[in-house]
């Protein structure tokens, strides 16, 4: 059985030969570049490279030599994938690939930052950390429904990127067995938290739910827009779609059921809507912490796929959930 028939095979909930392995497959599942050169040491592989292709997490590409380890089934598709690779080196002094357009500040007490187009701080790495924190909300100060309609929300993807990620998913497709998983396909809970602060994002939901769903259709709207690109450079290659929101704490929901259904969870579901209808892909959602409130919401809106079943979480007993789902 190939890996790639593993994995479908489970969606359709049947048995497979065996548990479907899963190293990178997502960022969510993927592996921090200190801890991937920590383990091609302890297994000896010397050849190679340690891409660093999520930055802000300093999170590595994991290469074949290392999923054959493993006997991992799944590999990432990934828009907007760097080309070109230059040498850097991670916190703990080993060596690094990052993309040739990174080029992070050094402050004088050893902080590293990165800035956007504008000269906005827009992370920062602190001297004794090992990734960055996002540290720039520009619709922080926005105070009504009209200044939504100042921000540049979409920023269309080069016709360049979109042949280069047809390109990515046809070619493993075509020379692996492995599961295919479109990542990044999709979010907006977490981007409204990024663009107005995790804790002003909270209180919009809770005192001014007319602007807070203003905003999360802004960014269904951005989501669709960018998916009408994606979509159709990936059907019939990937297997496995992914989207992304954090709704979830280690003892509970970050808001109460009853305010997701209210605000949020029918902009999930047009967004979810728009690719079930749009691709034959199974919907990986994935959404930490404690969310089994929320699971039945999940279920009716399309999604196929729960990542991860937190079972350190407050009500995410494997058994529990088995059992009811």
């Amino acid at each position: 059985m190939t890996s790639r028939e593993r994995i479908l095979l489970s969606l359709q909930h049947k048995e497979p030969d065996r548990v479907p392995v899963d190293l990178g497959g997502m960022r969510s599942t993927g592996i921090m570049g200190m801890a991937y050169n920590q383990l091609k040491s302890y297994w000896k592989i010397r050849g190679g490279h340690t891409r660093i292709y999520d930055l802000g997490q300093q999170l590595a590409l994991v290469e074949r030599e290392v999923l054959e380890r493993i006997s991992a089934d799944a590999l990432p598709v990934i828009p907007s994938l760097s080309k070109t690779w230059k040498p850097w080196h991670l916190p703990d002094g080993t060596a690094c690939e990052v993309p040739e357009d990174f080029n992070p500040e050094k402050l004088p007490d050893g902080s590293l930052i990165l800035r956007d187009e504008e000269g906005h701080i827009t992370s920062k790495m602190p001297p004794d950390g090992y990734y960055f924190d996002g540290v720039y909300h520009p619709l922080a100060d926005a105070t009504s429904i009209s200044d939504l309609d100042r921000y540049p929300f979409y920023e269309p993807i080069t016709k360049e990127e979109i042949a280069d990620l047809a390109q990515q998913a046809k070619q493993l497709y075509q020379t692996t067995d492995y599961a295919l998983i479109l990542n990044d396909a999709g979010g907006i809970y977490e981007w409204a938290q990024g663009l107005r602060g995790w804790d002003v994002f909270m209180m919009d939901l809770a005192a001014d739910p007319k602007f807070a769903g203003a905003l999360l259709d802004r960014l269904v709207d951005t989501n669709i827009q960018r998916l009408e690109q994606i979509l159709p450079a990936v059907e019939g290659y990937v297997q496995v779609i992914q989207v992304g929101d954090d709704l979830g704490l280690q003892d509970g929901p970050q808001l109460s059921p009853e305010l997701y259904r209210r605000v949020v969870k029918s902009r999930h579901k047009r967004l979810y809507r728009y690719i079930k209808d749009h691709t034959n892909a199974y919907l990986f959602l994935h959404t930490c912490g404690s969310v089994y409130q929320f699971i039945p919401d999940f279920i009716e809106m399309g999604v196929d796929i729960l990542n991860p079943v937190q079972v350190s979480a407050r009500n995410m007993e494997s058994d529990r959930l088995k059992r009811e789902f």
